[in-house]
C-alpha cells in the first residue's frame, strides 16, 4: 500500500508475494520451481543485490554490519526479502535484509532500494544502542537517494519492523523536513513454507509479477500527473550516505 498525503491524496494497493531466504542456507537451496544463480520459473541471482558482482551475499552484509559496529549483536541469521526474477526479469524497489542475533531476534535491517534509472542505495537502520528491535519501535534515517520524480530527496523515513504469529508487516512513512507525513508504504502478508507448491501458487496468483510492478509504477506516475502533482525532475543527484546519525546507522556506500 502507497499512500500520498500531500499534495494531492493518491492511494494504491496491490496483491503480490516476495521470497524469504536464510542467506546461511542460500548456496544449497533447492527449491522445484526456483533456481538460484540459474535460470527458472522463478530465480535470485545473486548478483542482483549486495554488490551486484555475483559474489556471495552472506560475507557482504557481515562487512556492512562489522563496519557499522553491529557485527557482535546481529550475530546470526540474515533473512533476504526480496522479489525473484520471473522468466529472467526483475525490478525490486525495495529488497529488505533482516539481521537477526544468535537467538533469533531481529537486531538491525538493511532496506536495499532501487529507482527506475538504475540506481540503487542502501539504508542499514538499527537502534544506536543495538538494542532488539521490537515490533512496534520506530527507527529513523535520512533520505539520501532520489526514487521518484515527484518528491524531493529531503526529509525523513521512519521504518517499523514486526513479525508475529506468521504475520509480517513492514511500514515506511516518508516525512518532510517539517516533520510532516508526505507517503506512507506499508507491506504485509502471511507466511509460508517455502516449497515448489507455495511457489506455483504463488506464481498463479500474480503471473506477471516482476512485469506488473514496473507497469504500474509508470500507471501510477501517469495518475499523479493527472492530478497535478509537481514533477521535480527526472534524476536529482543524490547525497552520498556517509556518517551514523542520532537514530539510525547508514550503511556507507554511496549510491549509484
Amino acid at each position: 500500500m502507497h499512500e500520498r498525503h500531500a499534495p494531492a491524496v493518491h492511494r494504491f494497493v496491490y496483491r503480490h508475494f516476495t521470497l524469504r531466504l536464510p542467506l546461511s542456507q542460500l548456496a544449497g537451496l533447492r527449491v522445484p520451481l526456483l533456481g538460484i544463480n540459474r535460470r527458472g520459473l522463478m530465480a535470485v541471482h545473486e548478483r542482483d543485490h549486495g554488490p551486484r558482482d555475483g559474489s556471495p551475499l552472506l560475507p557482504w552484509i557481515r562487512a556492512q554490519l562489522a563496519r557499522n559496529g553491529l557485527a557482535e549483536i546481529a550475530d546470526g541469521e540474515v533473512i533476504l526479502q526480496t522479489l525473484p526474477r520471473l522468466f529472467g526479469y526483475v525490478f525490486n524497489p525495495v529488497s529488505f535484509w533482516f539481521c537477526h542475533d544468535s537467538q533469533g531476534a531481529l537486531r538491525a535491517v538493511l532496506a536495499e532500494v532501487s529507482n527506475t534509472f538504475g540506481g540503487h542505495h542502501n539504508y542499514l537502520v538499527a537502534h544506536p544502542d543495538g538494542r532488539v528491535i521490537g515490533p512496534d519501535d520506530e527507527i529513523a534515517a535520512r533520505k539520501l537517494f532520489h526514487v521518484s520524480p515527484f518528491l524531493d530527496v529531503q526529509g525523513t523515513y521512519r521504518f517499523r519492523f514486526r513479525e508475529r504469529g506468521g504475520f509480517l508487516f513492514v511500514a515506511i512513512d516518508h516525512a518532510d523536513d517539517a516533520g510532516e507525513t508526505v507517503l506512507s508504504t506499508r507491506m504485509s502478508g502471511r507466511l509460508q513454507p517455502l516449497t515448489g507448491r507455495s511457489l506455483l501458487r504463488a506464481w498463479l496468483s500474480s503471473p506477471l509479477l516482476t512485469f506488473a510492478v514496473i507497469g504500474r509504477i509508470h500507471w501510477q506516475a501517469l495518475r499523479l500527473l493527472v492530478k497535478r502533482v509537481p514533477f521535480v525532475g527526472a534524476r536529482p543527484s543524490s547525497r552520498p550516505a556517509t556518517a551514523p546519525e542520532a537514530s539510525s546507522i547508514p550503511v556507507a556506500e554511496s549510491s549509484t
